[in-house]
């Protein structure tokens, strides 16, 4: 597939920027063992960068657990709240995000996490988070009415840059399928950094990575990294 400039960069968080999916997944393994379900790879795949809610839908409906979404967010949440006071930056994101700081690329977040785990996540990170323009909460954010895989979030972000760049001059960063499908759908390029465990669909990016260390500005017509 063939690569175009961009000019804005729009990154995922969870499993991009920062490493929080194995946390995720010890805690939903944790409810599912709770009500002696098991959380299988395929239930993972189909959750991972969806919004809160929609997460609940999919856990409860596919393991077929008795509890409403609004109970089952309230043990998540509490389980979040613990697990997810520091979780550690992915390889090669601080290096990238002060390479296009430095170099004024526009950048900002389009995550499915509500605000409050948003706080929870990077309050130890605002040196690397302060440099995004804008972040999008796709759990809170009035404006979004779906979550991914719809193209809705990565609209609305795109949309929040000063300079609402047309939406073919937007590269998207994500490591879940259904980011991958969202930022397509949105008419954006997309890079696809997989989780490890995870096995994805790798046709529809523009391009897969094994790491955001791999990652050349270059290719999208930014500036490269200094030798």
């Amino acid at each position: 597939m063939q690569l175009k400039p961009v000019t804005h960069i729009i990154f995922d968080m969870d499993g991009l920027i920062i490493e929080s999916e194995s946390f995720y997944k010890r805690i939903l393994i944790d409810i599912a063992s709770q009500y002696h379900k098991e959380f299988t790879q395929a239930i993972e795949k189909r959750i991972l960068g969806t919004t809160e809610k929609d997460t609940a839908k999919i856990f409860l409906g596919e393991l077929n657990i008795p509890l409403s979404v609004e109970d089952f967010l309230v043990l998540y949440h509490k389980k979040v709240a613990v697990e997810l006071q520091n979780p550690p930056l992915m390889p090669g994101v601080e290096r990238l995000v002060k390479h296009l700081a430095k170099n004024n690329v526009p950048i900002a977040v389009a995550t499915s996490s509500s605000k409050q785990a948003l706080a929870i996540k990077t309050k130890n990170h605002q040196h690397l988070f302060k440099l995004f323009h804008h972040i999008v909460c796709g759990t809170t954010d009035p404006d979004v009415k779906n979550g991914k895989p719809a193209p809705d979030i990565f609209l609305v972000c795109a949309s929040r840059f000063e300079d609402k760049p047309d939406v073919s001059k937007c590269l998207v960063l994500e490591d879940a399928p259904n980011g991958i499908n969202g930022a397509l759908e949105a008419g954006m390029q997309a890079v696809l950094v997989p989780s490890k465990d995870i096995e994805p669909d790798l046709k529809r990016a523009t391009l897969v990575l094994d790491s955001l260390e791999d990652f050349k500005p270059e290719l999208f017509g930014l500036p490269p990294f200094d030798s």
